[in-house]
């Protein structure tokens, strides 16, 4: 598939045949760097990164990415420049694009990332917005291709949590793209938007995907290869809305007894990181002080007999954004 200039903003925006290419690049670019075998074919070539929210895994999954293939990226923390600031968006894409040769962004709303990629000129990468996490969904997908002996349009996949928030979204629209039996187990009140649910059921008539919503765990995880979940809470929040978002959601924990609800003992815990699995972390302590939970959205059990695929997803990261860049800005 010939993606060159393209921009990779959302999972709807690609065909399934073009979704596949981007998968296959990732696997092949992986093994290549694991053979030694690379070859570069982004050098000369700059790329500007705007993270407007902070990442370990995006920041170092594009810097490294970028490296691999020899080019050079520029980091912009919101400190970093006159972006929202002094300069609007449109003029930072119509500036970045005279200088850079593609633009990654991760921040707010999806309007932004949309700008840039209509007013600068050049590819620009979704590295997260409030509605879809384009990358994550690619690196998902690789793991589940090598942990899963099923093609992916043959794979059950249940997410349970907050359905509504990014990672949600695009469980949902990369599930349906790929034709996959997706499981979106959450409460009512946190499901999908009615949009991004329409859009989905449009494209699985076309790829035979099949399209759960329900807050019944236990048919959600029913015979499911892959039980997926997310945070439930953000920083961003105000405790208030941790504690009524914790009470409604305990009962959609990726736990041992979970796992075993699925009925399939091949079955994978996967989580896109940082996961509140513990109390290790200052977020972990705070929400054992408040709720008595010495764990959220997955047990330390489950997270520790799933590390391997969950830090696998998460290496996966760097090797399916290379293909994205190789993809879309690479050279021949």
């Amino acid at each position: 598939m010939n993606l060159s200039g393209r921009s990779f903003l959302k999972e709807f925006d690609f065909t399934p045949e073009e979704w596949t290419s981007l998968l296959d690049l990732a696997a092949d670019l992986k093994r290549e760097r694991r053979e030694g075998t690379e070859r570069q074919s982004l050098s000369g070539r700059t790329i500007a990164l705007i993270f407007e929210k902070p990442s370990s895994r995006t920041r170092s999954s594009f810097e490294v990415a970028a490296f691999h293939q020899g080019a050079h990226t520029t980091y912009f923390d919101p400190s970093a420049s006159h972006i929202r600031g002094k300069e609007s968006i449109v003029d930072t894409a119509l500036l970045f694009g005279r200088m850079f040769d593609a633009i990654e962004y991760r921040g707010y709303g999806q309007d932004t990332v949309e700008a840039l990629a209509e007013y600068s000129g050049v590819p620009v990468w979704n590295g997260l917005t409030d509605e879809w996490h384009p990358t994550q969904t690619l690196a998902d997908q690789l793991t589940i291709r090598e942990r899963v002996t099923k093609p992916l349009n043959e794979v059950t996949i249940a997410y349970l949590g907050d359905a509504r928030n990014n990672v949600g979204n695009s469980v949902l629209a990369g599930g349906a793209l790929m034709g996959m039996d997706v499981r979106m187990v959450a409460p009512k009140d946190l499901q999908n938007t009615d949009e991004v649910v329409a859009q989905a059921r449009e494209v699985a008539a076309r790829t035979g995907a099949r399209i759960t919503l329900t807050d019944d765990v236990a048919e959600g995880v029913r015979d499911a290869d892959v039980v997926y979940t997310d945070v439930w809470v953000s920083m961003g929040e105000p405790k208030e809305v941790w504690a009524e978002r914790i009470d409604l959601l305990k009962g959609y924990q990726v736990n041992t007894e979970l796992m075993r609800a699925t009925g399939n003992p091949d079955a994978i815990a996967m989580h896109c990181l940082p996961a509140y699995h513990d109390r290790d972390t200052t977020v972990g302590e705070q929400v054992f002080q408040m709720t008595g939970m010495d764990a959220l959205e997955i047990t330390d059990e489950v997270f520790q007999t799933q590390r391997d695929v969950i830090f696998d997803q998460a290496e996966n990261r760097m090797h399916t954004i290379k293909a994205v860049m190789v993809a879309t800005l690479g050279r021949d």
